[in-house]
């Protein structure tokens, strides 16, 4: 088994498991093992019956949880210490404001790190490509503060304001149907906007017409895509179980 780390909660672990066992072995009932130890009764069955190596396995994935809970606030923690707040009891009740749920050992001790000059640096948490893009094609209105932050702070501001007016002036034309328009907004996609629109401007030109078409008409394949979605999903229902006869008919008669 690989060498644990010599936490407190590990070390605690390893003395409670002695403990019980060593009384168990004087023929200790359970009842009066936990009256001593001033235990849960199903605490001492735990460290009666699992083995050792489980319960210390366990203890140090606790506390690995229990210092992740913290990941999320070291910026906050490193920013406002830079900024010569080194209170811990001050700092760790502003972390608990903002949503911190962990204990007050894991806050001072990577202060503690921090004065003595030895913390790891910290880096940003920045969202997904996938988030920052449901934020970007939302209207302004809709996002929380703290997303609009949580997006302004995401990389570049202007590449991020650019972005933003791109993908609600590409909306517009969609709900609007101003297809006549599409030409013009990838000219001005491809001249300063981010590498993924500029890419996807590109895209657009190479079947220009199709594309000012789907933007201008009312008529779309979308009811065609809905039937044959709904055939794919009575197919996969039968598979196996009935004859092509009978997909034919339930095909032909449910709407």
């Amino acid at each position: 088994m690989p060498e644990l780390p010599r936490t407190p909660l590990v070390e605690r672990t390893r003395a409670r498991y002695a403990d019980v066992h060593r009384l168990l072995e004087q023929k200790w009932t359970i009842s009066a093992i936990a009256r001593h130890l001033d235990l849960d009764r199903k605490t001492v069955r735990r460290f009666k019956t699992t083995p050792l190596d489980e319960l210390l396995a366990s203890a140090k994935d606790f506390g690995i949880h229990r210092a992740r809970l913290l990941e999320p606030f070291k910026p906050y923690l490193n920013s406002r210490f830079t900024a010569g707040c080194t209170s811990g009891t001050r700092l760790f009740h502003e972390i608990r404001e903002r949503g911190y749920t962990g204990s007050v050992q894991a806050a001072r001790c990577h202060l503690a790190k921090l004065r003595q000059g030895t913390a790891e640096p910290v880096r940003a948490d920045i969202p997904s490509p996938r988030r920052i893009t449901s934020w970007i094609m939302r209207p302004r209105e809709t996002l929380t503060a703290r997303r609009s932050t949580s997006c302004s702070t995401s990389g570049s501001p202007a590449d991020i304001d650019r972005a933003f007016a791109l993908a609600q002036c590409f909306r517009d034309l969609m709900v609007n149907r101003r297809g006549s328009m599409l030409p013009e907004w990838i000219r001005q996609a491809e001249q300063d906007a981010p590498a993924p629109i500029r890419s996807f401007a590109g895209f657009l030109r190479q079947d220009l017409g199709a594309d000012t078409a789907g933007f201008t008409l009312e008529w779309s394949s979308g009811k065609v895509e809905g039937n044959v979605n709904r055939v794919k999903t009575l197919k996969r229902a039968m598979s196996g179980r009935a004859s092509f006869r009978l997909l034919r008919t339930r095909i032909l008669t449910r709407p």
